[in-house]
């Protein structure tokens, strides 16, 4: 069996392509780069993790149309990334409109044409009330789009574990499988030591911090 696993380099899609390899899939590592601050980083981890699984291809397609589009903070350098603690309600900053239905196009088109089984990615429950292509009710219409829109024999299945999960749950599964942190990467500003205030390195202390172990990346 073959999966194509949205790898960013992340807490989140590392453990997630972990599972995938523990479920019995050969990995195809997709990774998108769309002129995000961390682009580097998260490329190099992206690339680690891959070949921790032995992952049999590692596909990297740059997105820099949605740098274009902007209205991100992670794509427009005029725009501040806020600390989480002033980030507010709604609606993040750090949302990259419409994001994952673009991201999980160009990881369909990779699984029909590698035959692949399966489309994992890594959406997860304390994302829904921020970016609203996480919520479940997203991925079921998603899942439709590619049943409707691929060939009919594909039966490429979108599959996604962590969408009824919290991060420290998440990260205890991860632990379970061995994932190696120290080689993921989490911060939304920064690429050498992670800024330790930003939202993604908040949530991401806040999970070792649950379940009691330290976190082997630095921190300014």
């Amino acid at each position: 069996m073959k999966a194509v696993c949205l790898l960013s380099g992340g807490m989140d899609s590392s453990t997630l392509a972990f599972l995938a390899k523990h479920d019995g899939y050969d990995i195809l590592a997709l990774h998108f780069t769309y002129g995000q601050r961390t682009e580097e980083k998260e490329r190099e981890c992206a690339k680690r993790i891959a070949r921790h699984l032995n992952a049999l291809e590692f596909l990297d397609v740059d997105l820099a149309y949605l740098k274009k589009v902007g209205a991100s903070s992670l794509t427009d350098q005029r725009m501040q990334v806020k600390p989480h603690n002033e980030a507010g309600e709604g609606i993040p900053e750090t949302y990259v409109p419409f994001r994952n239905a673009n991201l999980l196009s160009v990881g369909t088109s990779f699984a029909e044409a590698r035959a692949a089984d399966a489309i994992y990615i890594g959406v997860q429950a304390s994302d829904y009330s921020g970016y609203p292509d996480c919520r479940p009710e997203f991925i079921d219409a998603f899942q439709k789009v590619i049943t409707l829109g691929t060939r009919p024999d594909s039966g490429i299945e979108l599959k996604t574990p962590f969408v009824r999960l919290n991060k420290a749950e998440i990260l205890k599964i991860g632990m379970g499988l061995n994932v190696p942190y120290e080689d993921t990467w989490s911060c939304y500003s920064e690429n050498d030591i992670a800024c330790g205030i930003c939202g993604s390195c908040h949530f991401r202390r806040e999970a070792f911090r649950q379940i009691g172990i330290e976190d082997p990346i630095q921190y300014r």
